[in-house]
C-alpha cells in the first residue's frame, strides 16, 4: 500500500463522495475511482457501498480507515525525526496521559525540559491506560502516564510521586453527601457509576469486600468528565479518582478504609527514540531521582 493512495481512501472516507474528494486531491474522478478499485484488488476486500449520491465504509473500511490514519502519522512522525537538526535537539514528544492528579507532577518536568529545550513540541493525548498502552505499542505514542496496577513488564518507567485517592462524586443535595468518608456499607444500593477497567474494577472490588455483590452499577466509564455531568443530574454516584476539577453541585468524598494507587510514566523497552523523545526520558529519569531525594 502506497501512501499516497491511503491519503486518497482516507480523504474519499471521511467526504462520503468521490467526486468532492477528487477535487480537494486534486485529481481526475475517474483516476481517484481506478486508485481506490485498485486498492481493494490489492486487500482482497470491498471497502465502500457505492451509490448514485454517496459511498459508506463497509466493516472492513472502517478498520483500514483507523488503520491508515496511524500509519500516515507514523509516516508524518518519521519524517519530522529524520528532518531534525543535528545541531540542536528539536521535534515532538507525544504523550497520552489519564485523568490523574499526577498530571501536575508531569507538567512540572514538562515545563522544566521546555526552558532547557525550547525547540521541542509536545503532543498530549487525553485517554484511559488501555487507550494509551495500545497508542504505544503502535508507535502513535512515544510514553504514557498509566494509573497502577497496570502490565509493564515490557516497559520501563519512571514512578511519580503523587498518589491518586479514590472517593465519590455525588449531588449535594443527597444526604450522602453530608459524610466526610464513605465506607462500603454506605454505597450498598446506590446507583453507581465505576471505571470499565479491569485491574480497577478488580482494586474496588477488593476495597468493598463481602459488600461487592450488593452493588447498584448503573454505568461505567473510561473517563470521568461525561459521567460527571450525569452525577450533578443525579443519575448517581460517580466512583472516581479525586481530581482538580471542580463541580458546582457535586461534593468529593474519600473512601474509608482509604484507598489510593500510584500511577507510572512510561514508554517500551529497548525502543529507538527521536533525540527530542531521548533526552525527555533521561530528564524525566534525572528530575524524579532529584524528587525522590527531597
Amino acid at each position: 500500500m502506497e501512501l499516497r493512495v491511503l491519503k486518497y481512501f482516507l480523504t474519499t472516507a471521511e467526504e462520503e463522495n468521490i467526486t468532492k474528494a477528487a477535487k480537494l486531491l486534486h485529481v481526475s474522478q475517474p483516476t481517484l475511482s481506478r486508485q481506490l478499485m485498485q486498492l481493494e484488488e490489492e486487500l482482497g476486500v470491498v471497502l465502500f457501498k457505492r451509490s448514485n449520491h454517496n459511498i459508506v465504509l463497509t466493516q472492513e473500511g472502517l478498520l483500514l480507515k483507523r488503520r491508515a490514519k496511524e500509519m500516515l502519522l507514523l509516516a508524518d512522525r518519521t519524517k519530522e525525526e529524520l528532518s531534525g537538526k543535528d545541531e540542536a535537539i528539536s521535534g515532538k514528544v507525544s504523550i497520552g496521559c489519564g485523568e490523574l492528579q499526577s498530571v501536575s507532577e508531569l507538567a512540572e518536568i514538562i515545563t522544566a525540559f521546555g526552558e532547557a529545550y525550547p525547540l521541542v513540541q509536545f503532543q498530549i493525548y487525553s485517554g484511559s491506560s488501555v487507550d494509551i498502552k495500545e497508542r504505544i505499542e503502535n508507535g502513535t505514542l512515544d510514553l504514557g502516564l498509566l494509573l497502577e496496577p497496570v502490565d509493564i513488564t515490557k516497559y520501563d518507567f519512571v514512578r511519580m510521586h503523587t498518589k491518586e485517592e479514590w472517593g465519590i462524586l455525588v449531588d449535594k443535595r443527597l444526604p450522602i453527601s453530608k459524610k466526610e468518608v464513605v465506607r462500603p456499607e454506605d454505597l450498598v444500593g446506590l446507583p453507581l457509576m465505576i471505571s470499565s477497567s479491569n485491574p480497577i474494577k478488580n482494586e474496588l472490588s477488593s476495597w468493598f469486600g463481602d459488600y461487592a455483590g450488593q452493588l447498584n452499577v448503573v454505568s461505567t466509564y473510561n473517563l470521568m468528565y461525561n459521567s460527571a455531568i450525569l452525577a450533578e443530574k443525579r443519575a448517581g454516584a460517580l466512583l472516581c479518582l479525586r481530581l482538580e476539577a471542580r463541580y458546582e453541585n457535586l461534593v468529593f468524598i474519600p473512601l474509608a478504609p482509604r484507598l489510593t494507587l500510584s500511577s507510572v510514566l512510561a514508554w517500551k523497552e529497548r525502543q529507538t527514540f527521536s533525540k527530542a523523545t531521548a533526552a525527555f526520558i533521561q530528564f524525566a529519569r534525572e528530575m524524579q531521582k532529584l524528587n525522590d531525594k527531597k
